[in-house]
This record gives structure tokens, sequence and C-alpha cells, in this order.
């Protein structure tokens, strides 16, 4: 499955990150209670019945996400969750996709350049810069750089993970 980039309104993103991390932590907190509740008033009290609740309730708030996850009005989560994923995935790559580069792979050209712009929109999102990671930024314009000696346009329109298993993870 092939990851293509999106465009989001950074503070819509915000905002509904926020409303969504309140609703699960609110849902948490209640289902934990209710489970612990009835634990204890069916079993006599105890800590390991209280701990119970509270991992019934982690179950039940994170079931209830799984299946709202795919509601119409969670697509920036949607996006930013599997986005980050993917980042994930790459950095494990990352010194193994640096040495290809450096022989001019251009799969390896193509996956670091994914890799900044991801991070850039990531950071982006989330209303941060990225000016204070130099060594990141040097690397993101050595790549820039490379594709455009190459002939290859400067951003890309996305991934395909399968991209990855030419090399060695880290």
């Amino acid at each position: 499955m092939s990851f293509r980039f999106e465009t989001h309104a950074p503070e819509t993103y915000r905002r509904k990150a926020k409303m969504i991390s309140l609703a699960m932590a609110g849902q948490l907190i209640v289902f934990g209670l209710v489970f612990a509740q009835l634990l204890q008033a069916a079993f006599d009290g105890g800590f390991w019945l209280n701990a119970l609740g509270v991992l019934l309730g982690l179950v039940a708030t994170s079931v209830t996400f799984a299946v709202l996850r795919e509601r119409p009005w969670m697509t920036e989560m949607r996006y930013v969750w599997q986005l980050k994923h993917l980042l994930s995935r790459v950095s494990a790559y990352l010194p193994a996709l640096r040495r290809a580069a450096e022989e001019g792979n251009g799969t390896a050209l193509a996956i670091l350049s994914f890799y900044h712009q991801g991070m850039a929109q990531l950071a982006e999102l989330n209303g941060r810069t990225m000016d204070d990671d130099s060594e990141l930024l040097a690397e993101r314009q050595k790549v820039r750089l490379a594709r455009q000696e190459r002939g290859l346009p400067e951003r890309v329109d996305g991934f395909d993970p399968q991209d990855l298993a030419a090399f060695k993870r880290a």
C-alpha cells in the first residue's frame, strides 16, 4: 500500500488532536472507574481488581477508538498516525539509506526525500520548526542537491513501503 502526501491545515489538526486526546483520557478514566467499581462490587475488593479495572478501561478505550478511526472527522489524525508510523519504519533504515544515497541509489534518495518531507510536514502540523536540528537540515539539503543533479524533482509525492525491502535494516 502506497502512501501519498496530503495537505491538512495545521490549526485544524492541532485542535482535533487536542480534543481527541482529551476525549481519550476522559474515556479511559470513566471506563477504568466503572470497570474497577464493577469488579470491586462483584468480587469484594483488592488492589489487583482495581488494576484489572484500569486495564479493561484501557482495552475498552482502545476498541472504541479503533472503531472510530475510520470516521471522516478522524481524517487528519489517521493521516498523521500513518505518517508517523512510516517515518518510524524509515528511521530504522537510515544508516543503510544514507550509504546507498552516497553511492547514488535513486530509490534511497527518494526514500530520504520522503523522510525529510514527512518530518517537515509533521513539524508544521505540530506547530514546531525544524531550525534546531542542523544535521537534519544539512542532510535534507544534501538529498535535495543530489536529486537535482540527477534531474529528479526536488519533492516526492509519496512513499511505497515495499521500497525499503532493498535495504538492510540497521
